[in-house]
């Protein structure tokens, strides 16, 4: 089982460069990918999105490409315009403000994109070396995603023994509630018109009916078996299965409710209240499976 947390971090030199990526990784309904790329890599954006979804797959994440020039006496550009551009309006704020704008220049240069290489280009063979670069990084993540779910998939068994068990104690009561449902049936008749005033087998048919509609044995068996899927699809190698098992979660609380709906009984509501606890600790770590 995989989490849909984790982080990755890779780093390499690229011919005189040095390359560093971080992903990072949070829990989320979709793949959501926020990337921030130097310019040199923006003519392969859309590769790098489609490298990093196909393997994430879902998740909120976050990817962080930096790229230092370790060599010297490169031949650089200003983008002059970019320059006028930030000069005039920090110079306008500055004035408003009455600040000092004898530093704005060496300051403007750090800015992004203002200076940059006149050579920024990738070479192919150096395109094919960033990329196991890239990989590198989310391999770290997923390792990192395999240990937390680790954890989950832990926690998602303690809270489904726990319901298991909870329902073998439901189970253990269901004949003392019946015979409590009975008891309750024939004094509620005897105080209504007397005891000698009743057809008692007409009494009986009319128990069984009621007896039947508050049956909650098909919600055990119903209950019994999601359980035991939920533990079966836990083992299973599948790395995205978040889904699979919040739907499953769903069908074990739609039982869970209905038996507590038909149950009538106080002993039985706080079994039903103890699953229900447990019920939502395990949806909220299903939340962060992938």
């Amino acid at each position: 089982m995989y989490s849909m947390t984790g982080y990755g971090r890779a780093e390499s030199s690229l011919g005189d460069r040095q390359v560093v990526v971080e992903v990072r990784s949070l829990n989320g309904k979709q793949f959501d990918l926020r990337m921030m790329v130097p310019s040199i890599l923006k003519p392969y954006e859309i590769d790098i999105r489609n490298l990093i979804n196909l393997q994430l797959e879902r998740g909120s994440v976050e990817c962080n490409i930096h790229i230092r020039q370790s060599g010297s006496n490169k031949p650089v550009t200003i983008n002059t315009e970019l320059l006028k551009s930030y000069y005039q309006a920090l110079e306008s704020t500055a004035k408003e403000l009455q600040l000092d704008t004898s530093h704005l220049l060496p300051a403007i240069l750090k800015l992004p994109e203002v200076v940059v290489n006149s050579t920024d280009i990738l070479k192919e063979d150096e395109w094919f070396e960033f990329q196991k670069i890239v990989q590198t990084a989310i391999h770290h993540l997923q390792e990192h995603r395999k240990a937390e779910g680790k954890s989950l998939q832990e926690d998602l068994e303690l809270r489904i023994k726990n319901i298991e068990l909870y329902q073998q104690e439901i189970q253990q009561l269901e004949p003392i509630r019946r015979e409590k449902m009975k008891e309750g049936l024939k004094k509620l008749l005897e105080d209504a018109v007397g005891k000698d005033n009743y057809d008692a087998n007409r009494l009986e048919q009319e128990l069984i009916y009621y007896i039947e509609k508050m049956d909650i044995s098909e919600e055990q068996v119903r209950l019994n078996n999601h359980c035991a899927y939920f533990k079966k699809l836990l083992g299973e190698k599948e790395m995205s299965k978040g889904k699979k098992l919040s739907f499953l979660l769903q069908e074990i609380g739609r039982e869970i409710n209905t038996t507590g709906s038909k149950a009538y009984d106080a002993d039985i509501q706080q079994w039903v209240v103890k699953m229900k606890d447990e019920l939502e600790k395990a949806k909220e770590q299903v939340l962060n499976v992938l």
